[in-house]
């Protein structure tokens, strides 16, 4: 995918996902260090400039709930740490997907309403014996609160981002 919309984290937060991948790293399991931690709430070839300013107009209307960020999981060869869902997140998600439906091209199924796992990514492409690794140096995580302090749209190719609401003074 080209482009995601990602909710990222108070300092307080952010600084936790950090202590995690640097414990990953330490055991020889790599981890996006480069990246900002975030959730992603939605991923498509493209989120076009209108779709972009109604999402503005959207999100500026919503309570954004801070995450709990608490269960180790795995899928797709994939160290996560998942979200609590509840009907909060839950509503949030469903109405940016109400803004995005028809309106982005090559939506990507993972994020859609039905099919979302919100969840922080701690490692990705790992081989078996490193998704092991990587759950030896990490069990037991402890819950981490996650506040939302920035929503944003990002090329995953470029690295260009399109902040669409800034909570952080909020």
């Amino acid at each position: 995918m080209a482009q995601t919309l990602e909710f990222s984290f108070d300092g307080e937060a952010d600084a936790a996902v950090r202590g995690l991948w640097r414990r990953l790293s330490e055991a020889g399991v790599p981890s996006p260090a480069r990246h900002r931690p975030h959730v992603t709430f939605a991923a498509a070839r493209t989120i076009p400039a209108g779709t972009r300013e109604a999402l503005r107009e959207d999100l500026a209307l919503l309570s954004i709930p801070a995450l709990w960020l608490s269960t180790l999981a795995a899928f797709d060869g994939t160290l996560v740490l998942t979200a609590v869902v509840d009907t909060e997140l839950l509503a949030v998600h469903s109405a940016v997907h109400d803004v995005l439906a028809k309106r982005v091209k090559q939506p990507a199924a993972y994020y859609l309403p039905g099919s979302w796992i919100p969840h922080c990514t701690l490692a990705e492409r790992l081989e078996p014996a490193q998704m092991t690794t990587g759950f030896a140096a990490l069990y037991p995580v402890g819950s981490i609160r996650a506040r939302i302090t920035e929503i944003a749209v990002v090329d995953t190719q470029t690295g260009e981002t399109d902040v669409l609401r800034d909570l952080e003074g909020t």
